[in-house]
């Protein structure tokens, strides 16, 4: 019987089984921010057990709030900078330095096939787009990783999600992810691993991975994960050329982080997506999604592009297609925050960054604040967002606000019109 990618990965990585169903997997990532960290880290030193397992598998980022907006927020990033000073954390990106988590991880080389990740932040998700096993944690299992460079699982079982088709013009990944998530429902992958295969997926770029596998925990998924290939080669090389004598040499080695043919998964779902629609959340769960069309009108205040699902250098690309040589309307106010220095120098390189600024946005630094209603873009009592990120609960980017989920191009449509509207680029 043929395995799953994350069974492949649970077993190269196993070294105990303590309990029946009970997997204690060697780690090769640990990542770290400052919100969920310093907890661990105050913890363990009160224990007596301020030691890290490896200096070079940890990463450390100070990004949800950034600069610090309050004593309280700066205190987290004095924790978590210091420990990170005293345990010699080379990887550690301080104000300045700094990214969105899932965005500046990746585009480091952090995550690679086969890898096992954990984090104390629910969208680590992210990077099994790059055929790892990556889970976000809670307080306890991080400190053991961090102290013991091992994490306890459950053994994964995997649904299979298979996107068939091409999507048309101004349909993106983020529309394919809620539309799954609707079909799904918020429980539909509880404790299981998302595997996101199909012609679809064989197309898309790194970027447009990474938004699918950060959304499924939004489906109580586990993991999300694709199949590593060329697309991964490329985006790691600069990485990995010094392990591999060729592109072509390392395709093979990450090859054996693919399902088998014969793998047996607990569900297997197929979907055709030729003639899906831009897609939008209505209310306050992400499997609440509608087409764009059917919320066109729908009033909205602020517009928000950015964050881990959708704030590389791709996702601005095409914000700013639609943006060019308009400007935002006047009862809307719109923000786009480059999810890490290196998107925001390429932005600027490009003249996307003065397009967004013509266009009226206000554009911040590198930061996930909007996207948890802590700084940089929080919603007022009774406001509404059209936003680019990955979570609408009630009250998520401020007490009383409604956040409508969407793509970059609905976004920018959106800050243009004033309203919920499709953007010119779908025909």
């Amino acid at each position: 019987m043929g395995k799953t990618i994350a069974e492949k990965i649970f077993d190269a990585h196993r070294v105990d089984l303590p309990f029946p169903d009970t997997h204690v997997l060697k780690l090769d990532a640990v990542f770290c921010h400052e919100i969920t960290t310093p907890i661990a880290i105050t913890d363990l030193q009160a224990r007596g057990k301020d030691r890290v397992f490896d200096p070079a598998k940890i990463k450390a980022v100070i990004d949800h709030v950034t600069p610090a907006k309050d004593s309280k927020t700066a205190e987290q990033g004095k924790i978590l900078r210091e420990w990170s000073r005293k345990h010699e954390i080379k990887d550690f990106f301080d104000i300045g330095r700094n990214g969105v988590c899932h965005a500046i991880f990746p585009e480091k080389g952090f995550a690679r096939p086969g890898y096992t990740i954990i984090m104390g932040d629910s969208h680590t998700c992210t990077h099994g787009a790059f055929g790892a096993f990556a889970a976000g944690v809670g307080t306890t299992d991080l400190e053991v990783g961090i102290l013991k460079g091992v994490c306890a699982f459950h053994f994964p079982k995997t649904i299979k999600i298979v996107l068939n088709g091409k999507l048309k013009s101004g349909v993106f990944a983020k529309d394919a992810i809620l539309f799954v998530i609707k079909e799904l429902t918020v429980n539909g992958a509880t404790n299981m691993v998302m595997e996101f295969t199909g012609p679809i997926v064989d197309e898309m770029s790194m970027e447009s991975r990474m938004t699918l596998c950060n959304m499924a925990i939004e489906a109580g998924g586990t993991c999300g994960v694709c199949y590593p290939d060329i697309t991964t080669v490329d985006y790691l090389w600069k990485y990995i050329k010094d392990e591999f004598k060729s592109k072509e040499e390392a395709l093979k080695e990450y090859s054996k982080w693919v399902s088998d043919e014969d793998a047996v998964y607990e569900k297997v779902y197929e979907y055709d997506l030729s003639n899906l629609e831009p897609m939008v959340t209505f209310g306050y769960k992400p499997d609440q999604v509608k087409p764009v069309s059917e919320m066109t009108g729908t009033r909205i205040d602020q517009v928000y592009i950015g964050s881990c699902t959708n704030g590389r250098i791709e996702d601005l690309r095409v914000a700013a297609k639609v943006l060019k040589g308009k400007k935002i309307s006047n009862f809307v106010r719109a923000i786009v925050s480059p999810a890490t220095p290196e998107i925001y120098t390429l932005a600027l390189k490009e003249g996307i960054i003065e397009i967004f600024q013509e266009a009226g946005f206000c554009v911040t630094n590198p930061t996930c604040g909007a996207c948890l209603g802590m700084s940089n873009g929080v919603l007022a009592n009774g406001e509404a967002c059209a936003s680019t990120t990955n979570r609408n609960f009630n009250g998520r980017m401020g007490k009383g606000g409604m956040v409508h989920l969407m793509s970059p191009a609905s976004a920018a449509a959106s800050a243009i019109e004033g309203k919920i509207v499709n953007s010119e680029l779908f025909e």
